[in-house]
């Protein structure tokens, strides 16, 4: 297993709940596939630094985890299908 450090854009029109929600489901694809997220800092709402399909905001979240790449694989085709994610990097720690 090795470090990531994972950032990710929620739509800011969401509900609280609702990205509660998609923090958690997200979450859960580490804690399935015997990986552990390390450190959680929701930012949260944002100015994003360009326009996004005509999104001007949005709601940041940052992870540090401790995964496999079944889990990082399984991270990106989720959060890519995931229309509540605008957008996301997954960047190994230390690089």
């Amino acid at each position: 297993m090795k470090k990531y450090e994972i950032m990710y854009i929620i739509r800011p029109n969401l509900e609280s709940e609702e990205t509660k929600n998609v923090i958690a489901t997200l979450s859960n694809i580490f804690a399935e596939r015997q990986s552990e997220v390390l450190e959680l800092k929701e930012i949260g709402l944002k100015d994003l630094a360009y326009e996004i399909n005509h999104i001007k905001k949005g709601y940041y979240v940052w992870k540090l985890v401790n995964a496999t790449t079944e889990a990082i694989d399984e991270f990106n085709r989720v959060v890519g299908i995931t229309e509540s994610v605008i957008r996301h990097i997954v960047v190994k720690d230390g690089e």
